[in-house]
């Protein structure tokens, strides 16, 4: 089963990036090719009959598999990234962080309005990113289909707050 071969790689980093804080670490994940292609494939699957035509990978790790479910479908790969990262004209959306706040930015007329859109990153924590970067496809003129994540805290119900947008959140294994 793909969930707990995932589970088997993925490493525990204690008190990183601060005190507490049990960090999951997805970049065993890469060492291994075939497992790789079989986490793009299981995303590429599911993907499939959401029948979008833009994927919106956030910075960075929301790249790494974002590209890859993009190529597959044959559809854009739009990157959200933090802001003052991209060049060029963007369009932004700002919101609160439990300590402080953040913006993040995609450039503008990269995302054809009435897009339908799948937000890929690898975990989902408190959602207070994939909100966003909801929002910031809404300001483009499109629709969020679905999010998904390898990753899911559940514990930390970040996916109640996606549900405002889409109730297709997907992601392979949950803590």
């Amino acid at each position: 089963m793909l969930s707990t071969r995932v589970k088997d790689v993925i490493r525990d980093i204690p008190d990183f990036p601060k005190p507490g804080i049990i960090f999951k670490d997805i970049t065993p994940l890469f060492l291994d090719a075939k497992l790789s292609e079989a986490i793009s494939d299981d995303f590429v699957q599911h993907a499939r009959s959401l029948n979008v035509n833009a994927i919106c990978g956030v910075e960075s790790r929301g790249f790494l598999f974002g590209t890859i479910i993009a190529q597959k479908l044959g559809v854009p790969f739009i990157l959200i990234r933090k802001k003052g990262k991209l060049p060029g004209t963007t369009i932004a959306y700002s919101y609160d962080l439990e300590y402080g706040s953040a913006t993040i930015e995609m450039h503008h007329g990269d995302l054809p309005k009435g897009s339908r859109v799948l937000i890929h990153d690898d975990l989902l924590a408190t959602g207070g990113t994939a909100v966003a970067a909801a929002e910031l496809v809404k300001l483009a003129g499109s629709e969020v289909a679905a999010f998904s994540f390898i990753i899911n805290l559940s514990f930390l119900n970040g996916e109640e707050k996606l549900k405002k947008h889409t109730d297709e959140v997907y992601h392979i294994v949950s803590y």
